[in-house]
């Protein structure tokens, strides 16, 4: 198994930027492939960005050209760069390890003047 621990979150105005932060415990980060899902209230937890293990990224739809997902192989640390943010960002953002399939326990993420 692998533990996963989410930080970073906060309250930010539209326009502002977060990094949200996913450290993994064990052996096997640097092939395992990483994704962070974001949920909002009422609305089902979907995937904002993914990285695979040689660095391979995708992203949704909704945040391409403001988000950007990076890696830390040395850290054990996948990080999601967060730009431009709107009140739609709003959510709890969790990270994901895909060999595992362990969830953190989510940061809270709230875009708000």
């Amino acid at each position: 198994q692998v533990q996963l621990v989410e930080s970073g979150g906060g309250l930010v105005q539209p326009g502002g930027s977060l990094r949200l932060s996913c450290a993994a415990s064990g052996s096997f980060f640097s092939i395992d492939s990483m994704g962070w899902y974001r949920q909002a209230p009422g609305k089902q937890r979907e995937l904002v960005a993914a990285i695979t293990g040689g660095g391979s990224t995708n992203y949704a739809d909704s945040v391409k050209g403001r988000f950007t997902i990076s890696r830390d192989n040395a850290k054990n640390t996948v990080y999601l760069q967060m730009n431009s943010l709107k009140p739609e960002d709003t959510a709890v953002y969790y990270c994901k390890s895909t060999i595992f399939g362990s969830w953190g326990q989510g940061t809270q993420v709230t875009v708000s003047s």
